[in-house]
This record gives structure tokens, C-alpha cells and sequence, in this order.
């Protein structure tokens, strides 16, 4: 093998290579209002929005933190798309925070989930400031519901509320940068049916769907994103990340699109027994490049 390839997988494989194992939550969940969130049915576990921590030890953090929405069709959250990787990430000196959102399943609609989603990742951007970490540089990932819930609040994000009294409501919800893997995007033609009646109930207006199609709301402020899917997905149709990919190019926003042959939806980091593509690899060059790693 030619020198110069050599030096280039080197490369890669450092990349790829953990700093440290992080195993685990390494703080007690955290709710997101103290007294209960607001339009909650109940005091039940679902009626409760919580924020788990992964974080690396102190000294290997790297000043960047994550927002990690895991995706389950708005009707359940998949562990391997929130703690997965939450602890691939934290490994890489990541802060990370997994969002267990409430969902359709149990009543909850438009716009609770991104009110959820909101509110935590103020709270992200504000712990990073707590803990010396860089409130700058606060991310947000999120898999197919759960993709399409961070592209949400990727395109429909506020600068806060410089006079409230609660110091939360007072930080940006704007993440500052985007991962969205296998992302449902769109509430239209080509949504995953089962996301749109569990986010909009069964019957949504005309309206409703277009405010919920991501596609039709990227903006030059929307954040730099990575994208990726699988031409082979059945679940949710590439068309999802070509679409937003094109929104992001004729708005002038920085991305990077992943489109890959094989691989099953909801695959996320992959087994031994299902490798997923090399997306993990690429999205850490990615970060890279966008300062969020070393």
C-alpha cells in the first residue's frame, strides 16, 4: 500500500480510536422542570421530560456538549440511538445528555415534543456554562423520529427570553450544529406514516403537516449539519435527507450528506453481527472539523 494511504487510514484509525471508556449514565437523570413540565397529564414516568448525563471525566473534556434525541416513532425511545451514543460520543470527550421526551403514544402532541426538546437543550447550553465547558459549542443528534424532532428545533429555534426569571428560558435553543441519521424530515409525501400520527394525531390539517416538514423552513441561520441514511431504508425514504439536504444548499448552509446502499433502518452505531456504514468515522471527521473534537 502506497505511504500516503497508509498515513491517511492512520489517520482515520486515531480518529476513530476513544480517548477513554465512558460506561453508563454518570449522574442521576435530571427533569426539566422542577414542578412538573407544563400540559403534563400526570406525575406517571412518561409526564416526566428528563435529561441523563454522560459525561467524560474532567480532564478529558473537550468544551463541546451534545444533545442526543433517540428515535422510536414518537412512541417509545430506542436506547441504542440515545445511550449508544451517548457513550460513543463522551469517549471523545463529548458532554452528552440523552432527552427522554414525552411522547404521542401517551396523548402527547405537537407541540410538546418541542417544547421538550427545547428546554433541554437550553439547559445543555447552560450547564455548559456552569461547568467551564463552551456554551458555543452545544450539538444536537438525533435518529429518525428523533431526527426529526432535532431538525425541528434545527429550523424553529428562539434566541430565549433575556427577561425571564428562570435562568433556563433565558439561554438559546439554538443548537450549534446538527447530526441526523436516517431523519424523518418531511410530514408530507414522504414522512414515515406511524412519526406523523403519533407527533400530529390521524387526521392533520394541511397547515400542521407543512409547519412540521423541516424541508420547508431552513433558513441561512439554520445550523451546519451531517446527514446521513440508506438508499435501502424502508422505513424511511432517503427522499427525507435529500430534501433537506437541498433546503440546506439553497439556503447557503455548511453540510455534509452521507447516502449509503445497504443498511436497515434504525441501525445506529451497528453490531458485530450488523455492521452500519462507516458514518460513525465520518461524522467524528466531521466534528473535527467543526471544532467540536480536537
Amino acid at each position: 500500500m502506497p505511504l500516503s494511504r497508509l498515513a491517511a487510514l492512520a489517520g482515520i484509525l486515531a480518529l476513530a480510536t476513544p480517548l477513554f471508556a465512558v460506561d453508563g449514565p454518570t449522574q442521576a437523570p435530571i427533569p426539566l422542570w422542577p414542578n412538573g413540565a407544563p400540559g403534563a397529564f400526570g406525575n406517571r414516568s412518561e409526564d416526566i421530560p428528563m435529561l441523563t448525563p454522560y459525561l467524560p471525566p474532567v480532564a478529558q473534556r473537550n468544551g463541546a456538549s451534545m444533545l442526543i434525541l433517540p428515535g422510536g416513532g414518537y412512541r417509545m425511545l430506542a436506547d441504542h440511538e440515545g445511550a449508544g451514543y451517548a457513550e460513543w460520543l463522551s469517549a471523545h470527550g463529548i458532554a452528552c445528555y440523552v432527552l427522554k421526551y414525552r411522547l404521542g403514544r401517551y396523548g402527547y402532541r405537537f407541540p410538546v415534543e418541542l417544547e421538550d426538546a427545547a428546554r433541554a437543550l437550553r439547559m445543555v447550553r447552560l450547564f455548559a456554562a456552569r461547568d467551564g465547558l463552551d456554551s458555543a459549542r452545544v450539538g444536537i443528534i438525533g435518529s429518525s423520529a428523533g431526527g426529526h424532532l432535532a431538525a425541528t428545533l434545527l429550523t424553529r429555534f428562539d434566541a430565549g427570553n433575556p427577561k425571564s426569571s428562570d435562568p433556563v428560558e433565558r439561554e438559546s435553543s439554538r443548537p450549534d450544529l446538527g447530526i441526523l441519521c436516517y431523519p424523518v424530515i418531511t410530514m408530507g409525501e414522504y414522512t414515515h406514516a406511524g412519526s406523523r400520527n403519533q407527533l400530529l394525531g390521524p387526521r392533520p390539517s394541511p397547515s400542521l403537516v407543512r409547519e412540521l416538514s423541516a424541508e420547508l423552513h431552513v433558513t441561512p441561520r439554520t445550523p451546519p449539519c451531517f446527514v446521513w441514511a440508506t438508499f435501502e431504508d424502508k422505513t424511511v425514504p432517503v427522499e427525507n435527507s435529500l430534501m433537506f439536504a437541498e433546503a440546506l444548499r439553497r439556503a447557503g448552509v455548511p453540510f455534509s450528506l452521507h447516502i449509503y446502499e445497504k443498511g436497515p433502518h434504525g441501525m445506529g452505531l451497528g453490531t458485530p453481527r450488523r455492521p452500519a456504514p462507516p458514518w460513525a468515522n465520518e461524522c467524528l471527521y466531521w466534528l473535527r472539523e467543526r471544532k467540536f473534537i480536537p
